[in-house]
């Protein structure tokens, strides 16, 4: 009695209920988790010197040095190193928004100035 054949129709019907589920879990899940790291590394990849950030463990600071590995992040407390993976693009543009971007260009104007004299 509990070991009956299933008719045919149930086991195609199954498959296409899991392949639904899956496109789903990829549409929901997994899609917008690849496009935030992606987001995020363009960030990392995009600072200069100068801009003002905030780390993932909420330390505030400004970038004093662009190195191959990491930064070095100037804090009230001196100069750190940090790992790019460590800048939070979430947490800057919270705290700082535009403003970190204009000071951007207040750096660059300085250094341009600066490369006159």
């Amino acid at each position: 009695m509990f070991l009956q054949a299933q008719p045919q129709g149930s086991s195609s019907m199954m498959l296409i209920m899991m392949g639904v589920m899956f496109v789903g879990f990829y549409f929901l899940m997994i899609r917008p988790q690849m496009k935030k790291q992606k987001q995020e590394k363009n960030f990392q990849e995009t600072l200069k010197v100068g801009t003002r950030v905030v780390l993932t463990s909420g330390l505030h600071g400004r970038i004093a040095q662009v190195q191959d590995d990491g930064f070095v992040i100037e804090t009230l407390s001196g100069k750190l190193k940090f790992e790019k993976a460590a800048v939070s693009r979430e947490f800057t543009e919270a705290r700082f928004g535009d403003k970190s971007k204009t000071a951007d260009k207040q750096t660059e104007k300085k250094e341009i100035e600066t490369e006159k004299k």
